[in-house]
C-alpha cells in the first residue's frame, strides 16, 4: 500500500466488506480480459460471502473457467475540501479481498445463503422468506466466496479539528 498511514486493520477491512451495500467482484475471462460487476453480497456466520443470481450469463461462464475473484468495496465516500489546505479531496473507506467463488449446489446451504442475503437486505420481510424459497430456489444460482487471504483496508477521513485520522486513530 502506497500510503501506509491510511492502512487499517484486517478486522476493520472485513467490516467494510460486510457493511458495503454492494461489492464489486472482479474476475478474469479465459483470454485474460478483466470483468467486474457490482453485486449485493452477504457475509454469513460461517465467514463466507454469498451472492445469488440467474443460472446463466457472462459472470457464471467466467466463474466456471476461473473461480479466482477479487472483492472491492468503498463506503462513506464523500468529496470534501481539505480542512487545512483547501485542496479538493475525497473521504472514503475501502477494502479489498481475494477469494475463490464456488457454486453452491447443496440445497440446505443454498437456503442458508439465501437467508443470510435476505436477513441482510430485507430483514423486515422475513415472514415471506419460506414462500419465496419454495417459488425460486430451483431457478436461482447461489455462489459462495471463501477468502484466500486476509482483507486489506484503508481510509481517508478527517476529525472535527481537520486532522486526518491516521492508522490506529478511531473516532
Amino acid at each position: 500500500m502506497r500510503k501506509a498511514s491510511r492502512e487499517m486493520p484486517t478486522e476493520w477491512a472485513l467490516e467494510v466488506l460486510t457493511k458495503a451495500p454492494y461489492i464489486t467482484i472482479s474476475m478474469t475471462e479465459k483470454d485474460g480480459t478483466p470483468y467486474a460487476i457490482p453485486l449485493s453480497l452477504a457475509k454469513a456466520d460461517n465467514g463466507c460471502f454469498y451472492f445469488h443470481g440467474a443460472q446463466e450469463g457472462k459472470k457464471i461462464e467466467i466463474l466456471k473457467q476461473n473461480n479466482k475473484v477479487c472483492l472491492s468495496a468503498v463506503t462513506k465516500c464523500k468529496p470534501v475540501v481539505g480542512p487545512k489546505d483547501n485542496s479538493f479531496t475525497l473521504e472514503f473507506q475501502s477494502a479489498i479481498a481475494f477469494g475463490i467463488a464456488e457454486e453452491v449446489t447443496d440445497e440446505d446451504e443454498k437456503i442458508y445463503a439465501m437467508k443470510a442475503i435476505c436477513e441482510r437486505f430485507l430483514p423486515n420481510h422475513m415472514a415471506a422468506f419460506n414462500s419465496s424459497i419454495e417459488r425460486s430456489l430451483q431457478r436461482t444460482a447461489v455462489y459462495k466466496i471463501t477468502l484466500t487471504s486476509e482483507p486489506t483496508g484503508k481510509r481517508k477521513q478527517y476529525d472535527k479539528n481537520g486532522d486526518e485520522l491516521k492508522y490506529g486513530r478511531m473516532e
